[in-house]
């Protein structure tokens, strides 16, 4: 059984990755948006924001699965290793 101060370790360090996606947001957001303030306000014949937009999105996209959906593939697989190995 995990003992409480392990959990706690475990819930903070969960807590801190979520809060730093979600700083990560922010800034996509917010600087994306003056992007694309300042590409209609110089040049807005030629839509340069989303390069910017696309390329940083992936990064979000990544880091969006690296905190939500890779620490439950890694419990199932692990589990599943677990019934394997006992099998």
């Amino acid at each position: 059984m995990m003992k409480r101060n392990e959990a706690h370790e475990i819930a903070r360090r969960r807590a801190s990755a979520k809060l730093g996606f979600y700083i990560h947001l922010f800034a996509y957001i917010t600087i994306n948006l003056l992007l694309v303030v300042i590409n209609f306000s110089t040049s807005p014949q030629y839509l340069w924001f989303v390069w910017p937009l696309a390329g940083w999105g992936i990064g979000l996209l990544s880091h969006a699965f690296a905190v939500f959906v890779g620490p439950k593939l890694m419990r199932r697989l692990i589990e599943r290793e677990l019934k394997n190995n006992h099998s």
